[in-house]
């Protein structure tokens, strides 16, 4: 039986007896849910009502938190293939500069290759008879899928969206003759891919149609291969870690039904595979029958709030691909593991030609996807350095000269590195805003933690009667996933000796308020470019 709930106020039994609608809206109101701690004891804390239970359940819908950030709508016009607004197009971007800057220490370049190809190209690689249902039929100027006979030959051809960019990768490889010393040659390319996926199976951004993957691939030697998966391994460790991702899975797909090459080929593939695991001290399991058509694969795995798995990044061992592109390096005498794994030809000249071995990598997989987790785990508080909204001025007031200046500091904020004419290629800019609306103080804050700002700076009377070099902004944490971090930082950055602002104070607001400290507009701006820096 529930306890005998008291009262907080019986005023309302002696009041004038309301509609009966609003009997038990009153009803509802004046009574007290007890502790769990107390049997019978008024909480001590505010029992969460129905709007902050709807909230709470808004946070956790990842089309609630993308509607109220502005980060994309679907339509029915293009299903699976999300449009992007601007503050999600800035994540998305975050997170291939974030890439950009990993590749040049662990070896690859970008390139960029076509969307569409042919379907003879599509045949060559394997994908038309073991992919053709997942992928996108297109027809061209006169093509009838078939050969005529006063055209040259391809030209009358079927084509296909790319669902993968390897065959494209293939082809640049094979565009120039190769030198063993040029290995191992790595190739980067974030194309958007198409895949016809079932309508039933669209979801989100987790399962699309049109897609982008920070796809990699590694033409190598054989005694290079065992490297070369330790050095993807590590650099998926650095990217999760530097992400907040928390603890993920590893885990090996072997030999599917439907499969290209020889049983020799695939057993050396998984062979060197579960080496690279076992060394590399990580837990991981296999997934019988799991693997690519064309080879076994390391599969990384995420759990989001739901518990539901999404696979992220892969790394794929394939010897079947480069046999049937005919790529190839030279070589000054056939190398120990190559006869085992693949043919040796020689030219007419006596230059001795060996096939390269293949590896598929991507960190994240798909950016949509892994946008989409970081929406789920983060519940719409991003890092200061990917944040769409990083910083908001607002204005205290009404007189036109403080909201005049507002905004130009605003302006100076987004754009520490301006200078007049072109922009230098290294020019940092910042996503800051200026609200200089009637409403209260009290009120924009609110706002700004509630689009999810990570600053907001107050700018007031006090503020701007200063020479310009002299005024300062009053800056508070807004939202931020690691909060007690951020603060850390700029505890750090203000102690380090690295700005001036080490000898500025900081200003205490009441206790219900955050702390606040107080910065001239070059402070601010290096204190932005400190955390941008830290990944924070």
């Amino acid at each position: 039986m529930l306890p005998a709930w008291p009262l907080r106020s019986s005023r309302v039994c002696r009041q004038k007896i309301p509609p009966l609608d609003l009997i038990a809206l009153r009803r509802f109101k004046s009574i007290s849910v007890p502790s769990i701690k107390s049997d019978h004891s008024i909480p001590t804390e505010p029992v969460p009502t129905e709007r902050t239970r709807v909230t709470q359940e808004e946070q956790k819908d990842q089309s609630a938190i993308a509607s109220s950030h502005d980060l994309y709508t679907l339509h029915t016009s293009s299903p699976g293939s999300p449009l992007f607004q601007p503050s999600g197009a800035h994540i998305l971007q975050k997170l291939q500069a974030f890439l950009r800057a990993q590749y040049p220490s662990y070896g690859f370049q970008e390139v960029l290759t076509p969307t569409i190809y042919k379907k003879s190209l599509w045949e060559t690689s394997g994908h038309w008879d073991n992919y053709k249902d997942d992928m996108f039929a297109v027809t061209g100027r006169g093509a009838q899928g078939g050969h005529d006979p006063d055209k040259e030959v391809g030209e009358d051809e079927q084509y296909g969206l790319k669902p993968m960019n390897c065959p494209g990768h293939c082809l640049l490889f094979k565009s120039q003759r190769r030198s063993y010393k040029e290995l191992p040659i790595r190739y980067a390319d974030f194309s958007p891919l198409h895949r016809n996926e079932l309508s039933g199976a669209l979801s989100g951004l987790t399962r699309l149609r049109r897609f982008h993957q920070d796809d990699g691939h590694i033409f190598c030697r054989p005694s290079q291969v065992k490297n070369e998966i330790s050095r993807t391994l590590e650099f998926v460790r650095l990217v999760y870690q530097t992400f907040n991702m928390g603890d993920y899975r590893l885990r090996l797909g072997t030999r599917p039904k439907q499969y290209i090459g020889n049983v020799d080929d695939w057993d050396r593939a998984e062979a060197r595979l579960t080496m690279a695991l076992q060394e590399s001290g990580q837990h991981f399991y296999i997934n019988q029958g799991d693997g690519a058509f064309y080879g076994p694969k390391i599969d990384i795995i995420l759990t989001d709030a739901n518990d539901k798995d999404h696979q992220t990044a892969t790394i794929q061992l394939d010897f079947q691909l480069p046999k049937r592109f005919e790529l190839g390096y030279d070589v000054s005498e056939p190398e120990p593991e190559q006869t085992s794994l693949s043919r040796s030809v020689q030219d007419p000249v006596g230059v001795q030609s060996e096939t390269p071995v293949l590896i598929h990598r991507a960190i994240l997989g798909s950016l949509e996807r892994f946008l989409a987790l970081l929406i789920d785990s983060n519940a719409g508080k991003w890092p200061f350095w990917m944040n769409p909204r990083q910083l908001v001025v607002l204005t205290v007031g009404k007189e036109a000269h403080v909201r005049q200046r507002a905004e130009e500091m605003a302006t100076q904020l987004a754009l520490p590195d301006a200078r007049p004419g072109a922009q230098t290629l290294k020019a940092q800019n910042f996503m800051v805003d200026c609200d200089n609306t009637d409403q209260s103080l009290a009120k924009k804050i609110f706002n700004a933690r509630r689009r999810g700002y990570t600053f907001y700076a107050v700018v007031g009377q006090r503020n701007v009667e200063q020479p310009p070099e002299m005024q300062t902004l009053d800056i508070s944490i807004g939202v931020h996933p690691k909060q007690q971090d951020v603060q850390q930082a700029i505890e750090t950055f203000m102690t380090s000796g690295t700005s001036s602002s080490s000898t500025i104070p900081q200003r205490s607001m009441s206790e219900n308020k955050p702390t606040s400290i107080s910065l001239t507009i070059p402070q601010c701006q290096e204190l932005m470019k400190h955390l941008e820096s830290k990944f924070l």
